[in-house]
């Protein structure tokens, strides 16, 4: 992929830089196959792919080490200077809210695993649905890191609102249902928990919008309102 790096960069260190952020699509990648076969596995009720999910998770734990290990090398070894550090400083936070993703998406299939043995499944459809559009951030996020575009991962940054109000609107259901029915409250918890998860993948989806823009604009836009972001990016 092309970083678009100052020209003072080395040749040899810009294919190491540019090696790294491949590393990180590819772990991306796996983490995106990960969250797809979660809500596949939640929807179709299939115990196999949700134990395959649980299992896979290792492959990211492997990738952020082997990613956060050439990092560190790369900073012994050629001492970068203000550009050059920021990218590996923004490589550093994808990887780890990547890996966090992974963690979540585990604890999804995990509560969800529970329903598969109950009879009442209707809950699951919300959850799927829900589900359907963090992974639809996700894939934008991705995009936006492929193509180092910062406009793009600003249109994913605004996407967390909707699906906040996903998670309250579902939340407030269950929440109905429990109270109408308080023998049903252990198998809902099961969702709520799994509902909770899909809400942090969203902050997380976020959060790498965040990375991208500063690694690419070099502006730390983490708390910052909606309007300053918008000047931050239409500035040069």
């Amino acid at each position: 992929m092309d970083l678009k790096l100052d020209k003072h960069i080395s040749g040899q260190f810009n294919i190491e830089l540019e090696r790294i952020m491949s590393s990180v699509l590819d772990m991306g990648g796996l983490v995106e196959q990960q969250i797809t076969q979660a809500l596949e596995a939640i929807s179709s009720f299939d115990e196999k792919l949700a134990e395959k999910v649980v299992e896979n998770d290792r492959k990211i734990n492997a990738y952020e080490l082997a990613i956060d290990e050439e990092c560190a090398r790369i900073i012994a070894k050629r001492q970068p200077a203000a550009i050059d550090l920021r990218i590996i400083l923004a490589v550093a936070k994808m990887i780890a809210d990547l890996e966090r993703i992974g963690d979540e998406t585990c604890r999804m299939v995990k509560a969800a695993q529970v329903q598969f043995k109950n009879q009442e499944h209707q809950f699951i459809v919300d959850l799927d649905h829900m589900g359907q559009q963090v992974l639809t951030m996700f894939n934008k996020v991705l995009d936006a890191m492929a193509r180092m575009d910062s406009d793009a991962a600003y249109e994913v940054y605004k996407l967390d609102k909707k699906i906040d109000k996903a998670y309250e609107a579902i939340t407030r259901q269950l929440m109905t249902h429990m109270m109408e029915d308080p023998r049903s409250i252990p198998k809902v918890m099961d969702v709520v928990w799994a509902t909770r998860s899909l809400e942090r993948i969203g902050d997380r989806c976020q959060n790498l919008s965040e990375h991208v823009i500063y690694l690419i604009k070099g502006k730390d836009v983490r708390h910052r309102s909606r309007e300053h972001i918008e000047q931050m990016l239409e500035s040069k």
